[in-house]
Parts: structure tokens; C-alpha cells; sequence
């Protein structure tokens, strides 16, 4: 018998810090990580709330000189995390604080990287064995507090940042760039529009299924991933319907950091296809991967109809199988609010020969359960847009 098939190598998260209210721990962890003058990375929207500047003034008041940069775009690039290095070395910085969603989570470990290294950004995408180039003994701690329940960008160990040159995602990766502390603090997503709770929402279930779906041997994210859409299956509605709904958000944001363990198991088209859409469109990652969802899983029906009829009994579905999934996913798009074409969201199909061609060189795209080719995924973009779940 050939064991090959069951040779892995899987790494697991960080400390994390769970429970409503622990944001104000942050001093403490800061000092517990050796730091005395970190660097606040968020967006701007956040950086004008006041939950931000309570923060911030919770780490002056305890003896940290905290400073603040929210230089982030919602897709962030390669400039942004360019200006962060420039705060953080100007104002004598010794470790980051990601505060925010998944772009501001993403910029920071970017940040925490940069700052010690003298070669340029894309030296270390994601290919091969470039992660080798990286002077780790310079990186910096980063502390993790997501504000969204979407990306799991708080336990990834890369960071995705946008070549706006070539209109491509380029995936950095460095296994120190995985967070020290994680603080989940779903009081911090208490304020979230309903809009941003549904398409972060639906990032977390794109996680948990392509990860549950991808052809590789790791039961632990495998039955991780189960366990994330089953919350999401159970929570996601309410916390839609009622932001304070504060038992829900805490298990949204479990569910998100659970899908983003799983999916070091793999991803697969969604996201295949969500990676240039997003570069090319600027379009929100979630959201793009809420309507991309069901055309994907109906293109790798013949691949997952087993393992699908497995998950539908877990979550159970009153339909058993793919049918009764797939119902569900639509029914559930729906009751959010979520478009069912990118035509919607203002794609065409102008370009779907390039989005196939960018989406089979994405790392993503390793994962998918059928080895599409770029005409499939240029099909698949073409069905997303029109409409067609064929």
C-alpha cells in the first residue's frame, strides 16, 4: 500500500485571548511581549471611532508609547505597507498592533516584516522557498485584534497585498509572520453594518467549505472546518438580524478564526477567482467569494458530492446532500442580502479570458478538488456573472 497520500506537514495558531471586553488586556500583553512603543495599524474609518482611540489612549495610560497609522486601503498595496515601514521606523517603534479587519490585519504583519528587511516586498511571495530570504531576526511582535469576523487573518502566517502594476494579489508569507496574541473580542464587532457582518460572514463560510473540501489529507482542519460551518449555520443569521446580538458575534468570530486554521488544509476556486477580481475590480473579498460560492461548488460537484452529503447531515440540513447545500448556501445568500451575479457588483464579462488565466496562477487554485484549467475558471466567472448555475 502507498502511503504517500498521507504525508503532511500542518501547523497550528497562536495564543489567543478569548472573550467579550479583553481588548483592554492589550497593555498587559504588550508588556508580557517585551514592547513599549508599538505602532497601531488600522484603516480610516476605524481610526475616527472611538474604539480605536480608547485603545490607544488604554496604551498611554499604562506607560506605552502607542502610536497610530491607518494608512490602509480596503484592498491594501504594496505603497501602503511602503508608508507603514516609513511610521513605524520615524516614530521608534518596537513591535505592531493589527487592529481592524482583514486589509488592516494583512497591511500590519506586512509592516512587522518590512521593517527589518532590506530586500523589496515581492522577494517574498508566497512561491517556492523565498520565504528563506527573510532576515527573521529582525521582524517585529505583532498583536492581532480583528474587528470583522471574516478573514481569520489574525492566525494566518501571510499576508495578501495587492500589485496594483500588474493587477494582481500576491500572497507574503514568512511562518514568523503568524501573530504572537490574538485578541477575539467580539464586543469590537458589536458597531459592524449589517452589509460588512454578511460579507465577512460569508468569507468565514468560504474558508470553512474550501478547506473542508480540498483533496489533502488533514483530519484536524478537516473536522475544524465542519465545526466552523456548523456555527455559521447557526449564528451568521442572527448576527445579521441583530448586531447586538453579542452570543451570536462571539460565534461568528470563532467560526472565522476556525475556518482560517482549517484552510492551511487548502482553499480552491472561490478564491482562485476572488484574488484578481479583487486587484482588477477592487472589489470586497467577501463578498466577492459569497456570490462566486455557489457556481464553484457546482463546477466541483462530481469531485465533493460525497463529502457534501457528509457535511449536510453534520449541519443538518433538512435535505440531505448536495441539492439540500447548495439550497441552503442560495437561501442563505439571499436572507443576507448578498447579489447573486457580479454583474450586480458592476463585473463583466469583459475580461473573463484574463481572470481564468490569473486565476489558475493563483496559489489558491492548488486546492480546488478538479484541476481546473483557465478556460474552466474564465466558465465559471462567465456563469458568476450571468447568473448561471449550470
Amino acid at each position: 500500500m502507498n502511503f504517500d497520500q498521507y504525508t503532511a506537514n500542518w501547523n497550528y495558531p497562536t495564543s489567543i485571548r478569548q472573550g467579550v471586553g479583553r481588548v483592554i488586556e492589550l497593555p498587559s500583553i504588550c508588556k508580557e511581549l517585551g514592547l513599549k512603543h508599538p505602532l497601531l495599524v488600522t484603516d480610516p474609518g476605524l481610526a475616527q471611532l472611538p474604539m480605536v482611540m480608547d485603545v490607544v489612549e488604554n496604551c498611554r495610560t499604562q506607560g506605552l508609547g502607542c502610536g497610530l497609522f491607518s494608512g490602509v486601503t480596503s484592498n491594501p498595496t504594496q505603497e501602503n505597507v511602503a508608508d507603514g515601514v516609513i511610521a513605524f521606523k520615524q516614530g521608534g517603534h518596537d513591535g505592531v498592533i493589527a487592529f481592524g479587519g482583514g486589509s488592516a490585519l494583512d497591511a500590519a504583519k506586512a509592516i512587522a516584516l518590512m521593517v527589518g528587511q532590506t530586500r523589496p516586498l515581492w522577494d517574498f511571495e508566497d512561491i517556492g522557498d523565498n520565504w528563506t530570504r527573510v532576515d527573521a531576526d529582525n521582524m517585529v511582535p505583532v498583536i492581532a485584534v480583528p474587528t470583522t469576523s471574516g478573514t481569520g487573518s489574525e492566525v494566518g502566517r501571510a499576508s495578501v497585498i495587492i500589485d496594483e502594476a500588474h493587477e494582481i494579489k500576491r500572497i507574503i508569507f514568512h511562518p514568523a509572520m503568524l501573530p504572537s496574541v490574538v485578541i477575539l473580542d467580539a464586543k469590537l464587532t458589536v458597531g459592524l453594518p449589517a452589509n460588512l457582518t454578511a460579507a465577512t460572514g460569508m468569507d468565514a463560510l468560504s474558508h470553512a467549505l474550501e478547506a473542508y473540501c480540498a483533496p489533502y489529507f488533514h483530519p484536524m482542519a478537516e473536522g475544524i472546518a465542519l465545526e466552523a460551518i456548523r456555527l455559521l449555520k447557526n449564528n451568521l443569521l442572527r448576527a445579521y438580524s441583530d448586531g447586538q446580538d453579542i452570543e451570536a458575534r462571539v460565534q461568528v468570530m470563532t467560526a472565522s478564526t476556525m475556518g482560517a486554521t482549517a484552510f492551511q488544509r487548502g482553499l480552491g476556486g472561490m478564491h482562485a477567482l476572488a484574488h484578481p477580481l479583487g486587484a482588477i475590480y477592487n472589489s470586497h473579498h467577501g463578498l466577492l467569494n459569497a456570490i462566486l460560492m455557489p457556481y464553484v461548488l457546482v463546477a466541483n460537484r462530481s469531485a465533493i458530492e460525497t463529502r457534501i452529503e457528509r457535511l449536510s447531515r453534520y449541519i443538518e440540513l433538512e435535505d440531505i446532500g448536495f441539492d439540500g447545500l447548495l439550497s441552503w448556501i442560495l437561501a442563505l445568500r439571499a436572507e443576507l442580502g448578498i447579489p447573486h451575479t457580479l454583474a450586480e457588483i458592476g463585473i463583466s464579462n469583459d475580461r473573463a479570458q484574463e481572470v481564468g488565466a490569473k486565476a489558475i496562477d493563483d496559489a489558491a487554485s492548488e486546492g480546488n478538488p478538479i484541476a481546473f484549467n483557465a478556460e474552466k475558471y474564465s466558465e465559471i466567472f462567465s456563469n458568476s456573472v450571468r447568473g448561471r448555475l449550470e
